[in-house]
């Protein structure tokens, strides 16, 4: 500022010293001072409009940065409900070897052993596995690991038809005793 009225306070004394006749000369810085007027005027204007933008720009950069905060609150929540590790799964587990139904807290997909509370053997989990829509009921793992259902496995059936097969072979010895008399 000080070299803006320094430079003003130049031209002045330039002007009353180039100018000889006095009545130009008042004429002339008279002018130059309404001219310096009307100058700082268009300042002033254009300082008080830029101040007026720059607020408005100032009030739109908080409301934008107010909407990107909560946009960023709700991206973040959603990424702790995606991500967040903290939170044990729930699962529904019905043991394979008493058939007890439980729940397991399950924090990852990399614990691939759980405990039957009830009958306490390890259960093992397979992350890998796809849901199958056959019927799985061998006797042996209460699953129908048998696809085939001629070829299930019983049990009873079994032994009925060994118990047969013992009657038979004991009455064809019987009968070949009777023949050999």
């Amino acid at each position: 500022m000080s070299d803006l009225k320094s430079r003003y306070k130049k031209i002045l004394n330039e002007l009353q010293e180039n100018i000889k006749d006095e009545k130009e000369r008042n004429f002339v810085i008279t002018k130059f001072q309404e001219l310096s007027i009307i100058f700082m005027d268009i300042i002033d204007r254009l300082t008080y409009v830029t101040d007026i933008r720059v607020k408005d720009v100032e009030e739109k950069q908080k409301q934008i940065e107010n909407k990107i905060s909560d946009v960023q609150k709700i991206v973040d929540g959603i990424e702790n409900d995606i991500y967040e590790d903290e939170e044990p799964y729930e699962f529904e587990i019905t043991c394979p070897y008493c058939n007890h139904d439980f729940i397991a807290d399950i924090n990852s997909d990399t614990v691939i052993e759980v405990e039957c509370p009830e009958c306490h053997n390890v259960i093992e989990l397979d992350w890998n596995a796809e849901d199958d829509d056959e019927e799985h009921d061998c006797p042996h793992c209460h699953r129908d690991c048998i696809k085939n259902q001629a070829l299930t496995y019983d049990a009873d059936a079994e032994n009925e038809e060994a118990a047969n097969s013992e009657d038979s072979d004991d009455e064809n010895e019987e009968k070949n005793d009777d023949d050999d008399m």
